[in-house]
């Protein structure tokens, strides 16, 4: 597929019905993901982190973000998004500027978050947070193709701001022109709820928290249109290499390791989820 099918492609998926995105943080797992059957992936800037050893939130560097953006896109025929954070900078200038450099790289989308990357990651005030919004989705149309361009109210998730605030910055965002809106780890199905019935725009579903509980189907009925995973399957992988290193070296054992995967299967996925 090339990149011009892979753009058009993921503009499609946002068009009608739902569909999950899995968040790969290197090759090996985006090739599975492929060939899995995901039809869209994206880039997870904490588990890009862990990678490099690093913390969350400001982590990484928007070369960095590019850099691996890049390489996702090569491993797979899977149109893929990027998950930038802030945009790598607190003007709106700075937002615009990183969708121009994310179209140049070959990405089909990308997400930007209103939280400062300082310590207690504030949100922006109001008022700067939709500049930087209008800002992106102004240049994300002048690429002139198709480009989701998804806008995130993360204070609710960072425990800086109510549902209502991150509402009314979703129904600005939407206003401003994002593609698709998004309020990550709302406190449970009533909330999302709330959300979906506040904007017109295609939203977005984290699956962490109390969302974990429902299944895509009810996700569905409820009215998302995209699921992502954040860094919840790295966060897993992270688990399994915790729990596996504490039973050897506390406990002796190798209990854990029984349920690993054969190096057959592994390869036979990487083969199948390798650009055609």
């Amino acid at each position: 597929m090339t990149l011009s099918q892979r753009h058009q492609a993921f503009h499609d998926l946002h068009q009608r019905g739902c569909f999950v995105i899995p968040n790969p943080w290197d090759l090996g797992s985006a090739r599975m993901m492929a060939a899995l059957g995901a039809q869209a992936l994206a880039t997870s800037s904490a588990a890009h982190a862990f990678t490099m050893g690093r913390p969350d939130m400001g982590g990484v560097t928007r070369d960095e973000a590019l850099g691996h953006a890049q390489d996702l896109i090569a491993a797979t025929d899977l149109p893929v998004s990027g998950d930038f954070e802030n945009g790598f900078g607190d003007s709106p200038d700075a937002v615009a500027e990183t969708v121009r450099l994310s179209g140049a790289a070959g990405l089909s989308g990308i997400s930007i978050e209103d939280t400062q990357m300082t310590p207690g990651n504030p949100a922006y005030a109001f008022d700067l947070a939709v500049e930087r919004i209008r800002a992106g989705a102004s240049a994300a149309r002048a690429l002139n193709r198709p480009f989701i361009f998804c806008a995130r109210a993360d204070g609710v998730m960072n425990g800086v701001y109510d549902l209502a605030e991150g509402i009314r910055r979703l129904q600005a965002f939407e206003t401003a022109g994002a593609d698709l809106l998004y309020i990550p780890v709302p406190p449970g199905p009533k909330e999302l709820k709330q959300i979906l019935a506040s904007v017109a725009k295609p939203v977005n579903a984290l699956a962490a928290g109390p969302l974990k509980q429902l299944t895509v189907a009810e996700l569905a009925t409820m009215g998302v249109r995209r699921i992502s995973t954040g860094s919840q399957i790295a966060r897993l992988t992270h688990a399994a290499i915790r729990d596996a290193t504490v039973a050897m070296l506390d406990h002796g054992s190798f209990a854990p390791l029984a349920g690993t995967a054969s190096g057959d299967d592994i390869d036979a996925l990487l083969l199948k989820g390798s650009p055609q």
